[in-house]
């Protein structure tokens, strides 16, 4: 039992041995082998011990060797920083003097230079802004080298850049002044760039072909409004192609700062536009609104026609059945032998089967007159409840934004109000005319009835 105990353990630590060598991967197929295979594996790894000695050593001795090298480094870098140290404070105070003797020697130039500097930046300023930079553009490189140098400390500006300074001074406010023309590169509203005449009029708008341009200070670039404002086209043309003289256009006194005042105009929305801001209900609006004045303007025309026949009847001594108080005359004259109450009768029957034809469409017009307004106030709601909505998404922090959906949403109140009024004051010149024609209807019939009265 120990015996078998023994050999059992000699296989396992065997085994673990051999796992690790050349040779793990070979079994053994007796104990001898395993003995061998064991004692193989002892003799490799001593070998291998050995060599890993002899590395640890040459490795030591490299060690030793480095250490000794990095203080001996370290001692001359702390050597070389002493003399270093010395060295800055030398210069340091070599600075100080010769800073010292600039000033002296500088003495009340100093608050000249500062002036130069202060209005160079403004200079920079206003020429970075200016559309006079579309025909004389890199100004502001020079000034801006200008500047860097007087800030510097160390340099000084010569008398001939003071002269170009005070010279760029005196052309920025001479060419604010003039109306010239000169070539240059425009970008069309679809992206393409082309070489063509300019106008500039001043520091307040630039031309060409009788269009509006805009110039971009960050690029230098000039490029034609997409959108050209509304009534000044004519202008702008006439600026074009003249060569002398007067000649109206309008100038944006803006400018300068931008042009404020033509992008309002460009921004502001034609009649068209506006009418399409009033939405679905607006377009409802609109077709109520063409559908009363066709009606009414149909019914003026015919009512008108019947008011002629009517009076051309009244002058006449048979009744003609063309026309209203003809049919109605008709009735007294088929009817000569009837007492008064039952031609009364037959008299109000006439005229009241020819009154429809002649009220036709008033109650129509009445009706749009009253719902024209309501369908406006509907749009209104409905267009501030989405401007709200848009306002609790997306915040308040754009009034113009705000005032834009509000604007828009007043559009429909207005339609309804265009269409009312000329509604309403059709529907009475409409009412006026066929109620003028019922009268003389009424009024013959009481003149017929009284001289029936009259014969008996």
């Amino acid at each position: 039992m120990n015996m078998k105990f023994v050999i059992g353990c000699l296989f396992v630590a065997a085994t673990g041995l051999l796992t690790s060598s050349a040779m793990a991967a070979d079994e053994a197929k007796s104990l001898d082998q395993l003995l061998r295979m064991m004692q193989q594996s002892k003799v490799s790894e001593s070998a291998e011990h050995r060599k890993r000695e002899a590395t640890f050593r040459r490795e030591k001795a490299n060690q030793q060797t480095l250490l000794n090298r990095a203080k001996q480094t370290k001692k001359n870098e702390e050597t070389r920083a002493v003399t270093l140290e010395k060295k800055y404070a030398a210069q340091e105070a070599d600075v100080a003097a010769k800073r010292k003797v600039f000033n002296e020697r500088l003495g009340s130039l100093k608050e000249l230079f500062g002036h130069l500097t202060s209005t160079a930046g403004d200079l920079r300023n206003s020429v970075n802004a200016s559309i006079v930079s579309a025909q004389y553009p890199g100004r502001d490189v020079f000034i801006g080298d200008l500047i860097e140098k007087m800030n510097s400390n160390i340099q000084l500006p010569t008398i001939e850049e003071i002269e170009q300074l005070w010279y760029e001074l005196q052309r920025e406010a001479i060419e604010s002044g003039k109306v010239v023309k000169f070539n240059g590169t425009v970008i069309m509203p679809d992206g393409e760039p082309v070489e063509q005449e300019v106008v500039r009029i001043g520091n307040f708008n630039l031309l060409s072909d009788g269009k509006y341009l805009s110039y971009s200070s960050d690029t230098g670039k000039m490029s034609e409004l997409g959108r050209q404002p509304r009534g000044y086209a004519s202008g702008a043309s006439d600026v074009s192609s003249a060569t002398d003289g007067f000649t109206q256009v309008g100038l944006d006194p803006t400018g300068p700062s931008g042009g404020s005042f033509l992008k309002a105009l460009i921004n502001s929305p034609s009649l068209s536009e506006r009418w399409h801001q009033g939405g679905v209900v607006g377009y409802v609006i609109t077709a109520v609104g063409a559908v009363a004045m066709l009606l009414g303007i149909l019914r003026l025309v015919v009512l008108m026609g019947v008011s002629s026949k009517v009076t051309a009847q009244l002058k006449s001594s048979s009744a003609n059945t063309n026309n209203p108080l003809g049919r109605v005359l008709k009735v007294s004259e088929d009817n000569p032998g009837l007492d008064r109450e039952t031609l009364e009768l037959k008299l109000e029957e006439a005229v009241l089967k020819e009154r429809p034809a002649i009220e036709s469409g008033l109650n129509i017009l009445k009706i749009i007159s009253m719902v024209a307004p309501l369908l406006g106030l509907l749009g209104t709601v409905t267009g501030m409840i989405i401007t709200f909505q848009a306002i609790t998404i997306f915040g308040a922090g754009d009034p113009k934004a705000m005032a834009g959906g509000i604007s828009g949403a007043l559009v429909t109140t207005v339609l309804g109000l265009i269409v009312a009024i000329p509604t309403v004051l059709m529907h009475t010149v409409v009412h006026g005319r066929a109620k003028r024609v019922l009268h003389v209807l009424e009024e013959q019939s009481a003149g017929l009835i009284a001289e029936n009265a009259e014969s008996k």
